[in-house]
């Protein structure tokens, strides 16, 4: 069965890539082969699920083509694992109890950010998968987890939740938990209060280190001499790492070349702007929970789907606009209809009809030459990139009231002649190239709809 299993998984490898292969199919095993069924055992129910959702066909064909007489797979929680799960649930229900670094050191957690209350949907599947996929512990298959997004997209809720799940599980494990801007407050503190050296034993003995909004300690030399030792050290002793920022590593300015490149040596994952259904599902999610608070107050047919159309810039408006409406129905004593919405919401509303901004023009300009944000204001020089850039650049000059060097700075912090370059040349190919005014004129009117 091992043989048939390694040439199983080499194959499997090639197909869904190695970073994928090491979270996800290397930690199964193929047990045996029973009436054309194969038995496959997972470490995890959340393994298990994920797996048999999105690679059963995969690991199906990769058998038959090695050999192997099967005709289906079955998929079994270890019982090693199963019987230790229940017990750890039981005796973590306190999630207080960290060792005592954590009062000292960590960041507080907000006890609303868990697994549970986190709404998945596709623009925030992979994140939450490989979050989990952490949480659980085990060996550590990428390092560092590296999550980026715009304000308001999950990138905290998923820290906090890694760290909370962590902590009940393992009551015992030394998770520590902060933003950069902590961890250069206590680098700065140990340096003034001359405790370096009991600063470097504190970070480099924790079990998992979580660091939020790296970008800050882009151009503090010192902190990040200190950050890529910290980082070195804890990936050497196999120690897990999970970061996160606005942007993907290697554009973050005055960031240095080699931290960059530790960062992109694990598992990078970019949570995208919600769309229409996961906006809808977060706020039916959150609605349950208002109406437990308010009670007796009902919402009426319609409102829901009309803040999801309406309210797109990032899950934090969304959320604050139906805590108000929900105020605002228990105080004045009314129900929620679209009349009370459109009054109580008017200055959010008015806001999501006038504002267009910089990062809708990108994500519209990205999908429609179907290519990935990330390169759309990345540093890819190829023709098949600079120029959708060059018309996103065109667009926003065009659409939006920023100046050129705000423009620049949203373009991966390129300088305003680069932006001035781009438009003149947009201005020229859309009166040679009929197909280019076209395709300007198409996103133009997407963007204004």
């Amino acid at each position: 069965m091992k043989d048939l299993w390694d040439r199983a998984s080499n194959t499997l490898r090639d197909r869904v890539g190695s970073n994928n292969h090491t979270a996800w199919i290397a930690p199964l095993d193929l047990t045996g082969i029973d009436s054309g069924e194969a038995q496959i055992v997972t470490p995890t129910r959340f393994i298990s699920d994920w797996v048999q959702r999105h690679y059963a066909d995969a690991i199906r064909d990769a058998l038959i083509e090695v050999g192997a007489p099967i005709a289906r797979l079955n998929f079994r929680v270890a019982a090693a694992r199963r019987a230790a799960a229940a017990p750890r649930k039981q005796a973590a229900a306190p999630v207080a109890a960290p060792r005592a670094v954590e009062p000292e050191m960590s960041a507080p957690l907000d006890a609303r950010f868990t697994f549970e209350n986190f709404v998945v949907g596709k623009p925030n599947e992979l994140a939450h998968a490989a979050a989990r996929r952490v949480a659980e512990g085990g060996p550590v298959t990428f390092n560092p987890l590296f999550l980026y997004g715009g304000v308001g997209l999950g990138k905290t809720h998923l820290m906090h939740a890694i760290a909370s799940d962590i902590r009940t599980r393992r009551p015992e494990a030394r998770v520590l938990y902060l933003s950069a801007e902590q961890f250069m407050y206590r680098f700065v503190q140990a340096l003034r209060e001359r405790t370096v050296m009991d600063f470097k034993e504190m970070f480099r003995t924790v079990e998992v280190l979580m660091v939020d909004d790296v970008q800050f300690i882009a151009g503090k030399e010192s902190t990040q001499e200190e950050f890529f030792h910290t980082f070195n050290a804890l990936v050497d002793q196999g120690k897990q790492i999970v970061i996160s920022a606005d942007r993907a590593p290697g554009e973050i300015k005055d960031l240095e070349d080699r931290i960059k490149s530790r960062l992109q040596c694990g598992l990078v994952v970019d949570l995208h702007p919600t769309d229409y259904e996961l906006r809808l599902g977060i706020l039916q999610s959150k609605t349950d929970a208002f109406r437990a608070q308010y009670a007796g107050l009902c919402i009426e047919p319609g409102v829901l789907e009309f803040l999801a159309h309406r309210i797109t810039s990032n899950v934090r408006v969304l959320e604050g606009a139906l805590q108000r409406l929900f105020a605002f129905a228990s105080l004045v004593g009314r129900k929620i209809d679209m009349d009370l919405t459109q009054d109580c919401l008017a200055d959010i509303l008015r806001s999501s009809d006038r504002k267009l901004s910089i990062e809708d023009i990108q994500r519209k300009v990205a999908e429609h030459y179907n290519i990935k944000l990330a390169d759309l204001v990345g540093q890819k020089r190829v023709r098949t990139i600079a120029r959708p850039r060059q018309v996103a650049m065109y667009l926003a000059k065009q659409m939006t009231t920023r100046s050129l060097p705000e423009i620049g700075r949203r373009f991966g912090g390129r300088d305003h002649t680069t932006i001035m370059h781009g438009v003149r040349k947009i201005e020229e190919l859309c009166t040679e190239d009929h197909g280019m005014a076209e395709d300007v004129q198409l996103l133009r009117r997407a963007l204004e709809a």
